[in-house]
């Protein structure tokens, strides 16, 4: 059976309205997972007692957050809105936050438009109570390139703290080898060299992280219409480094719904939220797909892919607008 490869969603509120109505979410809605107790809620943000009662009495230990880049509900905002409206949710992941928790952040900067929103949203972050800790780097294997300028191949990760959340060390080994020699250090009266002394034979992750493919359509994790979804791999990799198993993680950007995916995996308890309807949807099939056949994704199929055959109005736009034959 042929495969349906789907447009961005996100840029197209025609083909996210006909999809709409195959989602069990409509606004306020929250589902509950009997199973493992993790919460899909459509909500705003910024409906702040809405949120807070999502959480009820509970806290989370991580939160993991990948905000639209200055583009809320499809309007393009000015970047002092933008500011404005992005402290409002930080502010609140500190009252649902634990005394000592993670708080890791996704942020892009437009090298076009002096790259923002990333400098205006570090500096806000200055406002608040959260410390900084670490500036990370994800290098894209793939990027967007030009013939007059560098080819942009890098994700920015802000990792900020409440308390002395834990660290642990021994999650952040990459499957890289080490290789290099080098600096011989005194203990005991024995010079030990890096290799002798390492806690690991592989390398170490640092704030560049060079080893985590981005996804792209031929992956399985791949959820097609989805955009700038985050690796299955990275997000893990936080989740193991500042949580514990039975821990709460949450999202207030579920999208693809990555990280509710990577807490199944890591036997963690996920909330996590999504404005739209048909993100929430998303999110759910995804978990329920993963369940059911094991797969993170639907590599070059989509959620949706059996409604759409048997809808002629989806099928008519793809056909009409992305030249896309069902």
């Amino acid at each position: 059976m042929k495969e349906i490869r789907l447009p961005r969603i996100d840029k197209d509120s025609e083909l996210k309205g006909l999809l709409e109505k195959y989602s069990r979410f409509r606004p306020g809605d929250v589902w509950e997972d009997e199973k493992k107790g993790h919460k899909i809620a459509c909500l705003d943000v910024s409906d702040e007692g809405a949120v807070e009662k999502l959480f009820e009495k509970e806290k989370a230990s991580l939160s993991i957050q990948d905000p639209p880049y200055n583009l809320v509900a499809f309007d393009v905002r000015k970047l002092e809105d933008f500011i404005e409206w992005s402290q409002k949710w930080v502010e609140l992941n500190y009252k649902i936050l634990k005394d000592d928790a993670s708080l890791y952040i996704w942020l892009g900067a437009d090298q076009k438009n002096h790259f923002v929103p990333f400098a205006d949203f570090v500096i806000m972050m200055r406002k608040t109570p959260f410390a900084s800790r670490s500036f990370i780097t994800m290098r894209n294997q793939r990027g967007y390139g030009t013939q007059k300028n560098w080819m942009a191949v890098r994700q920015e990760l802000l990792y900020y703290v409440k308390g002395n959340p834990p660290f642990n060390v021994e999650a952040v080994y990459t499957r890289i080898p080490k290789s290099v020699k080098g600096y011989y250090k005194e203990i005991n009266g024995v010079l030990k060299e890096n290799l002798e002394r390492s806690k690991s034979e592989y390398i170490r992750a640092g704030n560049v992280w060079i080893d985590i493919q981005q996804v792209f359509y031929l992956r399985e994790e791949n959820v097609s219409g989805c955009f700038a979804q985050k690796p299955l791999q990275a997000i893990e990799r936080i989740i193991k480094v500042s949580s514990r198993e039975g821990d709460l993680i949450t999202d207030f950007f579920s999208h693809s719904g990555t990280t509710l995916i990577a807490a199944e995996r890591n036997e963690r308890k996920c909330v996590t939220i999504d404005i739209e309807p048909v993100f929430c949807e998303i999110t759910m099939r995804r978990l329920e797909h993963l369940r059911s056949s094991g797969k993170t994704g639907w590599q070059t199929s989509n959620p949706f892919a059996k409604e759409i055959r048997s809808d002629k109005e989806i099928k008519k736009l793809l056909r009409l607008k992305y030249k896309i034959e069902v």
